[in-house]
């Protein structure tokens, strides 16, 4: 597997394994074992990078990324997120002393005495941003803490945490079907050098070609509260589904391998992180590393997704009340 640089000086692998989906989100559970080899073949395949947070489960998935990944803690770049509130209130919570606090508990759960890459996982509009990045600068001078990142940030925000501590990556939702980082976020990255992590980035699955207009989740699966997985806009959004599909053909590749392949030639600074629960589409996932996308096979995708418009909100009302602009 090849290596990508976030930021000034954090290596991973290419491609990365987002872990959330295992515990949390996607339907229920899966088997703790197998949820454990599952994130062991990924090492063994040459993945590096594993994306956890406290608020997936919460806790089991810390837990679970935490036992599969002891034994090779040395080889590997683990990232969790800190901001929500565990303690009955709910919502977000980017007080310092609470930083603090849930960190000790996410080193404890994912066994190790140093968070590689610590996220904030939403901004939080009762704490200024300068307070956050400070709490992070000091666990990192504790040496708790490795490099900063922010997630879902706005531009603003992500300026002004930055003079603080220079943030090493964002991670945002970006994909050939949630482009909107394109117009802001993507020109300020390059500016200051700070890596890029999309999350979702096969579209949470639809870009697989693998979901059509009667698929049916899962009650625990949140993509029954996403709008853009209505049944109607699933319709409406299959033309881009079948322009994944013709690129696939041309190049001998899977959907999922072109929308990856299409991620990473955005930009040398991109690490995408996949999740899967199955092998084999892990095996597919990386693949996509192979995919050479050129020049002309890139315009051929852009003039025809111009031509396409996506339907539906990519989240739910009071998901989207905690995106920061």
């Amino acid at each position: 597997m090849q290596q990508r640089t976030l930021g000034t000086n954090l290596a991973v692998s290419t491609l990365g394994l987002g872990c959330m989906g295992l515990s949390h989100g996607m339907g229920p559970a899966t088997d703790k074992q197998e949820a454990i080899a599952l994130i062991r073949s990924a090492v063994e395949r040459g993945v590096t990078f594993f994306d956890t947070a406290q608020v997936y489960g919460p806790f089991t998935n810390e837990e679970l990324v935490g036992e599969a990944l002891a034994l090779v803690r040395d080889q590997v770049v683990i990232a969790t997120k800190f901001g929500f509130d565990f303690s009955g209130k709910g919502g977000l919570n980017s007080r310092p002393e609470y930083i603090k606090q849930t960190v000790e508990d996410s080193l404890k759960r994912l066994r190790i005495e140093t968070i590689d890459l610590l996220y904030q996982h939403r901004v939080d509009p009762d704490v200024p941003i300068e307070e956050v990045a400070g709490t992070v600068k000091e666990l990192i001078q504790e040496g708790k803490v490795r490099h900063f990142g922010l997630s879902e940030a706005g531009v603003q925000n992500i300026r002004r945490a930055h003079a603080v501590q220079p943030v090493t990556a964002l991670q945002s939702e970006y994909s050939l079907w949630w482009r909107e980082p394109e117009a802001e976020i993507l020109p300020t990255l390059e500016e200051l050098g700070i890596g890029f992590v999309p999350f979702s980035p096969l579209g949470k699955g639809f870009l697989t070609g693998a979901i059509s207009a009667s698929t049916t989740f899962d009650t625990s699966d949140f993509r029954n509260t996403v709008p853009r997985f209505s049944e109607e806009n699933r319709t409406a959004n299959q033309a881009l589904i079948d322009l994944v599909g013709r690129i696939a053909a041309k190049k001998q590749a899977t959907p999922a391998q072109i929308a990856l392949a299409w991620v990473l030639a955005q930009r040398p600074w991109i690490v995408p992180i996949p999740g899967t629960t199955k092998v084999y589409r892990l095996e597919e996932n990386l693949h996509a590393v192979d995919v050479e996308l050129t020049p002309d096979d890139l315009q051929e995708i852009e003039s025809a997704a111009a031509q396409i418009t996506i339907h539906g909100e990519r989240y739910s009302e009071s998901s989207q009340r905690m995106i920061d602009r």
